[in-house]
C-alpha cells in the first residue's frame, strides 16, 4: 500500500482522482489545492499525484523534492509535455482529461519494487589494501 499525495485545486478531479487512488488499495494523503499545503505533507507521502497549475502556483519545486528523495509521481494536467521544464519531460504525465485505468496502471506499476537480477555464483567483494 502506498500513501498517496494528491495535490489538484479542481475539487471534483480531487474527489475523483482520491476516490480512484482509495479503490486501487492505497491511503490517499489530501487532497489539497496549493503548493503550501502540499509542501507540508510532502514527507509523509511514498508517491503522489500533482496538477501543475494549483491555486498558488506550479507544482514543479513538489516534484523537484520527489526526484531529489526517490519518491514516484505523476503530473496530472491540462496543460502539455511539451511545456513542462526540461528536467522533467521524461516523468510520468497524463493529460487532463484522463481515464482512470491509466492511473490505476502507474499506481500499479509504481507499487511494484524494481526488478534486480539475479546473481549467480559467489559474490567477491574487492576491498582496498589498509
Amino acid at each position: 500500500m502506498l500513501r498517496v499525495l494528491i495535490v489538484e485545486d479542481n475539487a471534483l478531479i480531487a474527489c475523483d482522482l482520491d476516490a480512484i487512488v482509495a479503490a486501487s488499495g492505497h491511503e490517499v494523503i489530501g487532497p489539497v489545492d496549493t503548493v503550501s499545503d502540499a509542501r507540508k505533507l510532502l514527507g509523509g507521502c511514498d508517491a503522489a499525484l500533482l496538477d501543475i497549475d494549483v491555486r498558488d502556483g506550479k507544482t514543479f519545486e513538489l516534484a523537484a523534492a520527489m526526484v531529489q528523495t526517490g519518491r514516484p509521481f505523476m503530473f496530472i494536467s491540462g496543460a502539455v509535455r511539451r511545456d513542462l521544464p526540461g528536467m522533467f519531460r521524461g516523468t510520468a504525465f497524463l493529460q487532463k482529461p484522463y481515464a482512470a485505468g491509466d492511473i490505476r496502471r502507474w499506481l500499479g506499476r509504481t507499487e511494484s519494487p524494481p526488478t534486480v537480477p539475479a546473481v549467480h555464483g559467489p559474490v567477491r567483494l574487492r576491498t582496498a589494501p589498509v
